[in-house]
Formats: C-alpha cells, sequence, structure tokens
C-alpha cells in the first residue's frame, strides 16, 4: 500500500502522537508499504520516509507548535507519490487539507483523534467554543471512510457526539527501550538534582495547563523526603516554575530515547494528575519500565491501568485522593514490587508490531470497500432514490457517495 499521513505534528518535536507515527511508519515501511509524510517543516526524512514539509506559524497557546498552513506544494507531492490511502491524524489545520485530497485525488481517507481539543478549550478560558468545536469534528470526521480512537472512552465519545464508524486502534510500547533494566543511579542523582536517596515523584509530558500539573505540589507538601522531577516543556513550564519555587522540583527539560527510558526506570513513583488523556502513552512506557504508577481515573487512563494491580487510580474529582496511593507504592515494598512486576508483564502485550498489523487490516479494509463501493452505489441508486438514503443504507457519507459517483472515479486506476 502507499500511504500519505497527514499530520499537525512531527519531529523534532516530542510527544505521544509523534512517537506513536515513528513507530507505526517505521512498522509499516518494514512490512513493504510505502509512506508520505506531510508535516510541518522541520525534518524532510524519517528513516527513509519522506517527510514534506510545511511552512507555518507558531500557535500562541502552544509556542512549540507550528501551525501549517495547506499549500499546492501538497497537491504537487501527492500527484507523485500516487496514494492508495490518506490518513489525516489529528486533523485541525494542515490536516484539513487531507480531506480536499481524499476528494480531489478519488481516494480514501481515514481520520484518528487523539488529543482531546474541545476538553482543553476550558484551561484557557474558552470553554464557551466547545460545542462549536465538537460541531465541526463530527462534520468533518464523517466525511473519512473510518475514524480511529485511541482509547475505549474516546471511541465511545465520539460515537456519542453523532461521529460513524468508529474502531479502537490498539496501544502500544516500546519494551525493548522501556525496561528495568534502564534504572540508572546517575540518572536518578540528575533528577533528584543530588539527592537520590531520596524518594523521586516523576512526570513525563507537555507542560501545559491541561495536564494540570500543579497538583504535584499538594503531594509533595504531605510527603516529606520526596522531590519531583518534571520532564518535557510547552507553553505553561513558566507560570509552573513559579509556582514550584521553593519546593524540591526539578525541571529536566525534553528527554528522548536512552535517557527518557532511563528516567522512568529510576524514579520510583510515575505521577499523571490530567483528566484530559485520550490514551496516556507515558502511563505504558512508565509501566514497561517498571515504575509504579499514580493517575487520575478518567479518559484513556482507565483503558490502562487496573487499579490496585498495574498501578493506582484515584478519583479526579479529589486530587487529595492520590497522595494515600503514591504513600503505599512509595514506603510498602511488598506492594511496590507486585506493582511493577505486574505491570512490565501488562505492558509486554501491547507491542508496536501488532498495533501496526491491526492498522494495516484496517487501511485494507477500507481500500477494499471503496473498490466495491461504486457497484453497491449503483445497485441502490434506482431512479428517483434520494441520495441520502443511498447513504444511510450503505452506512458512507455524502463525501465519499460524491467521490465515487464522479466520472472519473471508475478509471483511478489505483491497485
Amino acid at each position: 500500500m502507499r500511504i500519505a499521513v497527514f499530520t499537525e505534528r512531527f519531529l523534532p518535536k516530542i510527544d505521544g502522537i509523534v512517537t506513536r507515527l515513528s513507530q507505526t511508519i517505521r512498522h509499516l515501511r518494514e512490512s513493504g508499504h510505502a509512506v508520505l509524510v506531510i508535516a510541518p517543516e522541520g525534518v524532510a526524512d524519517f528513516e527513509g520516509t519522506p517527510v514534506h514539509g510545511v511552512p507555518g506559524f507558531r500557535f500562541p497557546l502552544y509556542p512549540d507548535q507550528l501551525l501549517a498552513i495547506p499549500r499546492p506544494s501538497i497537491g504537487r507531492a501527492l500527484a507523485a507519490f500516487q496514494p492508495d490511502l490518506i490518513h489525516a491524524v489529528n486533523p485541525a489545520v494542515l490536516g484539513i487539507s487531507g480531506f480536499y485530497y481524499s476528494s480531489s485525488r478519488g481516494v480514501p481517507l481515514v481520520v484518528s483523534y487523539h488529543t482531546h481539543l474541545p476538553k482543553y478549550l476550558h484551561y484557557y478560558g474558552i470553554g464557551r467554543l466547545e460545542r462549536l468545536m465538537w460541531w465541526g469534528i463530527k462534520a468533518g470526521y464523517n466525511r473519512a471512510d473510518l475514524t480511529l480512537a485511541t482509547s475505549r472512552a474516546a471511541q465511545i465519545e465520539l460515537q456519542e457526539r453523532g461521529i460513524r464508524r468508529v474502531e479502537l486502534w490498539r496501544r502500544g510500547v516500546d519494551t525493548q527501550l522501556f525496561h528495568p533494566q534502564r534504572a540508572s543511579q546517575q540518572m536518578r542523582a540528575r533528577l533528584s538534582q543530588g539527592h537520590p536517596e531520596n524518594k523521586l515523584l516523576l512526570y513525563v509530558g507537555r507542560l501545559s495547563a491541561e495536564k494540570e500539573v500543579e497538583q504535584c505540589r499538594s503531594v509533595l507538601a504531605c510527603l516529606p523526603g520526596t522531590r519531583l522531577a518534571l520532564v518535557g516543556g510547552g507553553p505553561h513550564r513558566r507560570k509552573l516554575e513559579e509556582y514550584f519555587a521553593g519546593t524540591p522540583t526539578h525541571f529536566a527539560g525534553y528527554l528522548e530515547g536512552a535517557e527518557l527510558a532511563a528516567a522512568f526506570a529510576s524514579a520510583d513513583v510515575f505521577f499523571l494528575p490530567s483528566r484530559t488523556e485520550t490514551l496516556g502513552l507515558v502511563l505504558l512506557e512508565a509501566m514497561a519500565s517498571g515504575c509504579p504508577v499514580v493517575a487520575a481515573a478518567a479518559g484513556g487512563i482507565l483503558d490502562i491501568v487496573k487499579n490496585g494491580v498495574t498501578g493506582h487510580l484515584y478519583d479526579p474529582g479529589n486530587p487529595m485522593g492520590a497522595i494515600p496511593a503514591i504513600r503505599q507504592v512509595l514506603w510498602d515494598s511488598t506492594h511496590r514490587e507486585s506493582v511493577r512486576r505486574r505491570a512490565r508483564l501488562d505492558a509486554e502485550q501491547w507491542s508496536w508490531a501488532a498495533a501496526t498489523q491491526q492498522l494495516e487490516r484496517f487501511y485494507r479494509e477500507v481500500i477494499r470497500r471503496d473498490q466495491e463501493l461504486p457497484q453497491e452505489i449503483a445497485a441502490q441508486s434506482a431512479p428517483g432514490t434520494p441520495v441520502e438514503q443511498v447513504c444511510d443504507t450503505l452506512q458512507i457519507s455524502r463525501a465519499t457517495h460524491r467521490r465515487l459517483t464522479r466520472p472519473q472515479a471508475a478509471n483511478r486506476g489505483r491497485p
């Protein structure tokens, strides 16, 4: 297959979406497929996969996020690549052009939902726009041939919001990179600012308002002898540095690869207070590293953590509820070792290879149905039959109907 991936973010930026995309592209190529990435400019190539960079501008709420504006060069890149399918990842600005090129080039479209953008609005004082954003998401995603959600919670919400054809894209983690054997006294000393004997609480992720990192301060106040390391960056960092001033907190900045794996494996507890996770890939990375996790019982986190077994969950409405769980993990060595072992065993089930094989099956099914639909549409389209009735019967969008009934659709020559 020849897959064109449209994404709002890619390398050199580092986050959960980029990690999933990098692993997916790597495994697709290993299976013999060709991939073209359309992304904000940054890198021209990823391990042999071409990346068509698109210029843009910095988004005020997220200065480290480049908003790339669609331009004609995308069409030229697609004409040279000749994709069988377009996959728009969390389409917002650049990704929206994936809808246009799906229609104009006559190829099917898959979209995937990775971040809870409508919920983020409340953390920036513009929550009144949530309903409008959901309207736009519904209108856009229902033009696609398939929508992928990264957690059961996200899948249910998308379906409840009126989005059709939603499948669950299984999670994955690199269990070779993230491993308990990566634990390092040198990394522990670095994260604890020279106090490796203290208990070490770890957060890894974006430093932004919706992550609610401020909750870590109350935990520190209730657990003497505990230090906190915040790994990552983002638009909220300066405010957080002011908020945590005078506390045993270290802002470690971005870490990746072996250094990130060592950070997970060297900490005593991984704490994730966010209530807006559609998946929470960092939880899987912590579990694979043998670092016990304590997280808010919300969103995609519920798919990952088995409370009291592979980690601990607490009521997100009561942030102080995290403290008893963290205390138990820190000072009950028998329980801590049990959680570490069970978490590692659970993480070993979720390989990126298996997740990508599932994605391949989704792609093939979408392409197969796209090839069969013209005949099915013709069979349902008796004279006078409304288009809406045909679409409802076949469970397709008006956009798909238009794409497949244009005169050129029958001569696309797609393999």
